[in-house]
């Protein structure tokens, strides 16, 4: 039985401290937080202990789950890898790029397992495309949010946007060339709304834009390749698939013949909408942390591919704050 205790029982903890309870071959020893009644409603509502010192909770767990405010990452995760735990910690990795540096080098010195949160890496409209050629020539992705409070302690580029820089990461496997980028600061110190364009050595270009002050939500990709265009709705749970056929059909599928204006040259293009599979995301990522202890794997998201996405989210920054000075 792994023993597992959480840090912060805020909005997203509260999830987690649920979710943890369902998972089979863990054990919640107890949770830490330091807002005494807000810490007594949810000891009273899952019947789970509630320790007065962090140092106890990390001494009597296995492994540590970090939902704090992105502000106490570091110092979480450095009293649980010193103690040789295995942590998860939610994204961003950490509050600046040198302390996520310097996690990465304590979780490889300490040889435990370290996952970063970046959930939608669960989403099944994304797990959809397991298995599935992805070549992306050009990604263009929209994650609009409508305002609140809550994660503004950081600007919409490590909030939001941060999502979609690591599954453009993860897609492309290429390395950054350049960055362009634009934001503003509408309600919060920081940018709400920003827009940036991501060149890869590998030719790939991705169109990125993120909001928290939208009049609605939205949480689409469009990835286009030589042979496909593939849209996937993180948000309503959805992926489609436009690709080139050889011909009526293909795979099984049924194909539209394309007016080329030659009959020589005779095209075809298929439709999927492949099948969602039925999968709670952040339970999913929660058991996969779970069996990278167990069986001794890397988790599927390593904290260097969380300081990756920060770095590039650190570089969108950079130029938004060369423009504002400037």
């Amino acid at each position: 039985m792994l023993k597992v205790g959480l840090l912060g029982v805020g909005h997203l903890g509260k999830i987690h401290l649920k979710l943890l309870q369902e998972i089979e071959g863990v054990e919640v020893v107890g949770f830490y937080d330091p807002d005494d009644e807000k810490a007594a409603k949810i000891a009273d509502q899952f019947n789970v202990w509630r320790y007065a010192e962090i140092d106890k909770l990390i001494d009597d767990s296995d492994a540590v789950d970090i939902v704090t405010p992105t502000l106490s990452h570091f110092e979480c995760a450095e009293l649980a890898i010193k103690k040789s735990k295995h942590i998860f910690i939610e994204k961003p990795l950490s509050n600046t790029l040198e302390e996520a540096r310097r996690l990465v080098d304590l979780v490889h010195e300490a040889g435990i397992k370290a996952q970063v949160g970046h959930v939608e890496r669960f989403n099944p409209a994304f797990l959809a495309l397991k298995g599935r050629k992805v070549n992306p020539m050009f990604i263009e992705t929209h994650r609009l949010a409508q305002f609140n409070p809550r994660g503004t302690d950081v600007a919409v580029i490590l909030d939001l946007m941060i999502h979609d820089i690591d599954i453009i990461l993860k897609l492309t496997g290429a390395n950054v060339r350049k960055i362009s980028a634009s934001g503003v600061p509408i309600i919060s110190r920081s940018p709400d709304i920003a827009n940036a364009r991501i060149e890869f050595d590998n030719g790939c270009v991705a169109n990125v834009t993120a909001s928290r002050i939208s009049l609605k939500n939205m949480r689409k990709m469009r990835i286009f390749q030589p042979d496909a265009y593939i849209s996937v709705d993180f948000l309503d749970k959805k992926t489609d698939i436009v690709r080139l056929a050889s011909g009526p059909e293909e795979n099984g599928l049924p194909s539209v013949e394309i007016e080329t204006g030659d009959p020589d040259n005779k095209k075809y293009i298929s439709f999927e909408s492949p099948e969602i599979p039925t999968v709670n995301a952040i339970k999913m990522e929660l058991e996969e942390f779970r069996d990278a202890i167990k069986n001794d794997t890397e988790p599927p998201v390593t904290v260097s591919d969380g300081y990756r996405a920060m770095e590039v989210a650190y570089m969108v920054l950079e130029k938004i704050q060369r423009i504002a000075v400037e």
